[in-house]
């Protein structure tokens, strides 16, 4: 990974291309470019279904290239935008997320597609050399060393965008590859909100419903990452992210439920130092770390209050009732496909929580299950990865039909 050497020079402009641009971290990455139309102009602009949202931020920042899933909904968005006067290319399909993430015109690449679908256009743009925002957690739990080695070998800068990441990446010194040790750091500690059902007994987090699990505390995301937080998947999927990204073990991670998520993560060092990022909940700070490092621009966030924080409250994460973050910590341990199977199983249990087929304590109970089904393959190639990806989802698919019926 190129780690904070300064980038090679760049036009006045960087071009962007956001992958996911109508979700949560999307949105803010476009609020950032917008306070900044001297350095960023906006390249490419990627969205799943959300045709009419894409359609607003294409008249608003008149990208070159517009990518939807759907063929029929890109044909509705060419016709909306010719009407419009835009010239803007609108394509379909999952190669285009590709080809728009690789384009030789871009500097630098927002990762920000939710699941495992983020996989292959993030990979294509560390594959291409570009500046990574990664914002998309399974790139590196679904294919950490491919990743990792395609960064390497491109000569990529990767800079981690969620806040708990992009918090340790600021704690830890300039070089921090070859391991934590060697750079005099004894751990990193990860902070946690707890979610939305941090003081729930078992028995009413039986009961939890979708509605509630979305309602986060903090911070305002998706429907798929706020049910992650509420049983902390989220925060087992950050600690396989952050052993591949600061070179760390599992057991180097320690998890901190910090409630009022004002310190976003620590970096703890031999001779006793513990160094942390605060800031107000608020993913801009991160995003504009991210677009311009090594230097630092206005986010449009407001300066941390600390009078009005008064207080900062830490405690152990409770494994017993949010057991999906042993889970993730396990499937790391044992490597391999282990956080692929974790990831897809997980994905499948969400969905079927979120259309009321299961329950919310099923979907750990059924990546557990999954997970200790006997699977094969190693992390060797891509094809391998996907492979291992598309059979746990229909392990965990069948899985869902029987317990749901």
């Amino acid at each position: 990974m190129s780690q904070r050497q300064h980038p090679q020079t760049k036009p006045s402009t960087q071009r962007v291309t956001v992958l996911g641009s109508t979700g949560s971290i999307g949105t803010s990455t476009l609020d950032v470019i917008g306070r900044h139309p001297d350095r960023y102009s906006v390249h490419a602009l990627t969205a799943h279904t959300s045709k009419e949202s894409l359609l607003a931020q294409c008249l608003t920042h008149r990208p070159a290239v517009a990518v939807l899933d759907d063929e029929a909904d890109a044909a509705w968005l060419r016709q909306e935008l010719r009407r419009a006067g835009l010239p803007t290319e609108v394509n379909a399909g999952p190669e285009a997320l590709c080809e728009v993430a690789r384009d030789a015109s871009v500097d630098c690449v927002m990762a920000a597609i939710v699941g495992a679908a983020g996989l292959l256009p993030a990979l294509a743009a560390a594959e291409a050399g570009k500046r990574v925002l990664l914002a998309n957690k399974e790139a590196l739990v679904m294919s950490g060393a491919l990743f990792m080695d395609a960064v390497s070998h491109s000569g990529a800068t990767l800079l981690p965008i969620d806040s708990e990441h992009n918090a340790i990446y600021q704690c830890l010194p300039a070089e921090h590859r070859g391991g934590l040790a060697r750079h005099g750091i004894s751990q990193l500690l990860l902070t946690a909100s707890g979610g939305p059902f941090r003081t729930w007994s078992q028995a009413d987090i039986n009961n939890v419903t979708p509605e509630q699990a979305c309602a986060h505390p903090n911070w305002s995301m998706g429907r798929k990452i706020s049910v992650d937080s509420a049983t902390m998947m989220n925060k087992g999927l950050e600690l396989i992210e952050a052993c591949w990204l600061f070179d760390a073990t599992p057991e180097q991670i320690q998890v901190v439920v910090h409630p009022q998520s004002v310190i976003h993560s620590m970096a703890a060092y031999h001779d006793g130092s513990v160094i942390a990022q605060l800031g107000n909940p608020d993913m801009r700070t991160p995003i504009a770390y991210g677009l311009a490092w090594p230097e630092r621009i206005d986010a449009g966030v407001e300066t941390l209050d600390l009078f009005q924080v008064a207080r900062l409250d830490f405690e152990a994460p409770d494994e017993v009732r949010f057991p999906c973050l042993g889970l993730a910590r396990e499937a790391m341990q044992q490597g391999g496909m282990a956080p692929v199977v974790l990831n897809a199983a997980n994905e499948i249990a969400v969905d079927a929580f979120l259309q009321r087929q299961l329950r919310f304590t099923a979907i750990g109970q059924l990546v557990a299950e999954i997970l200790s089904r006997p699977y094969e393959g190693r992390v060797d190639s891509l094809e391998s990865v996907l492979a291992t990806d598309q059979w746990a989802r229909q392990q965990a698919l069948e899985l869902v039909t029987r317990w749901s019926a």
